[in-house]
């Protein structure tokens, strides 16, 4: 009943994320454990970043793979795996191209350069008149 309670005032609250009393030591799937085992199912899935569940046996298996070889690569230099990776994704989805995010404010950033070029070059806009209103 606690887990209930505190994924309703997390979603409800998400502009204000509210400290919770629960501490979360280690999960399995949609279960999680806090340091003195008392068990949660973990409906937030942290906010959609392990909708797979904790420690997915595939995931994990597939992480310990790459970082033997790359941990990361920045995006200012090439690598063998986004190619792959986004060819795999145009072709599902039928886009010419792909520009992955980590973030939803790189995501709300790109949308606006996005629609700024598309205004001065469809819709004449000059590049002195156009203005990024960003809502906190």
């Amino acid at each position: 009943m606690d887990i209930l309670i505190i994924g309703f005032i997390l979603l409800k609250q998400s502009d204000m994320l509210p400290s919770c009393s629960v501490v979360f030591s280690r999960g399995n799937g949609s279960t999680i454990w806090d340091p003195e085992g008392k068990k949660y199912i973990d409906f937030l899935a942290a906010y959609s970043a392990v909708n797979q569940g904790h420690c997915h046996p595939k995931i994990i298996k597939a992480l310990q793979e790459q970082v033997e070889k790359l941990t990361l690569s920045s995006r200012a230099f090439y690598n063998d795996k986004f190619p792959v990776f986004a060819e795999r994704l145009t072709n599902m989805f039928g886009y010419e191209m792909v520009l992955p995010m980590n973030t939803g404010a790189e995501g709300d950033e790109t949308a606006l350069k996005i629609a700024r070029k598309w205004g001065h070059e469809k819709k004449n806009i000059p590049k002195d008149e156009v203005y990024s209103i960003y809502r906190l």
